[in-house]
């Protein structure tokens, strides 16, 4: 049955192909599919209200250092085959327009806010995590027996190394705050938490940052990049937390001109300290 609805005629689907030289994480797997759903469902929303979009995923073939699956979109009303055709083929040049973007040192989307940014990254993790895979994804229409490819994508490692870092890079520069007050000062922990906090409100931890102020003050984090970069630190290092310096900009949070926090708006680099100083 999934083989009929497959090869039906006058039906476009999209195709993505994996090729990897090793197995593919599980997460990222399914991250290149919740990319393209959440995509899809976002860019028809965009362009037309009145469809309501919604992506079924179907695999057909896995075969050994290469997956293939097909995606079988669906919109909430019905449409004439060319109209849907020239959905789906529109929707694959818009997101591979956008993911391209990325492929270039400096390359951002002018328009991507961060919810597109984590879609970009999930549809590039698997790639970019093997040491030679690859990926294609088509827009196919089948008519009159005939595979007709449409519209496609295609990227390789190196390619989507290079789109993780430019993604992860734009998804910094918007979750920072407003320009900080103070950039690249070194803040040290006089208490910590390897619990989770709320992204702009107290943490409940305190810091010192001397260059602006002997005393330690509670800690925000302004971004949630910040609080993962310096959680992963606490939670996952060998060393001690009490020994690291952090390379951070933030805000001064003040009353009456006395500082009362600072919150923390990007991480640019953790130092192991001298446990005497």
């Amino acid at each position: 049955m999934l083989k009929e609805l497959i090869m039906l005629d006058n039906q476009t689907q999209i195709v993505m192909n994996i090729s990897t030289s090793e197995p593919v994480e599980l997460l990222d797997f399914v991250g290149m599919f919740s990319s393209l759903a959440s995509q899809y469902e976002r860019t028809i929303g965009a362009s037309n209200s009145d469809l309501d979009a919604d992506a079924r995923i179907y695999v057909s073939e896995i075969r050994p250092g290469s997956i293939e699956a097909v995606l079988i979109p669906t919109l909430g009303v019905i449409i004439t085959h060319m109209d849907q055709l020239q959905i789906i083929e529109q929707f694959i040049r818009t997101y591979g327009t956008r993911l391209m973007v990325y492929f270039g040192a400096g390359g951002r989307d002018p328009e991507a806010n961060r919810s597109d940014l984590q879609d970009l990254l999930n549809g590039v993790a698997a790639i970019a995590n093997d040491p030679n895979g690859n990926a294609t994804i088509e827009a196919v229409s089948f008519e009159d027996g005939n595979r007709n490819v449409r519209a496609s994508i295609q990227f390789d490692t190196k390619q989507a190394r290079t789109a993780l870092k430019e993604i992860e890079a734009h998804r910094r520069e918007l979750e920072r705050v407003d320009q900080a007050d103070r950039e690249r000062v070194l803040m040290y922990f006089q208490r910590s938490d390897r619990g989770d906090a709320t992204v702009g409100k107290r943490s409940g931890e305190r810091v010192v940052i001397e260059t602006i102020s002997g005393q330690d003050h509670p800690l925000i984090y302004a971004s949630q990049l910040a609080e993962d970069r310096i959680k992963d630190e606490i939670r996952n290092s060998d060393g001690n937390i009490y020994h690291k310096g952090f390379v951070v900009d933030v805000n001064i949070q003040t009353r009456s001109g006395k500082v009362v926090a600072y919150a923390v708006t990007d991480v640019h680099q953790i130092i192991d300290m001298d446990a005497d100083d």
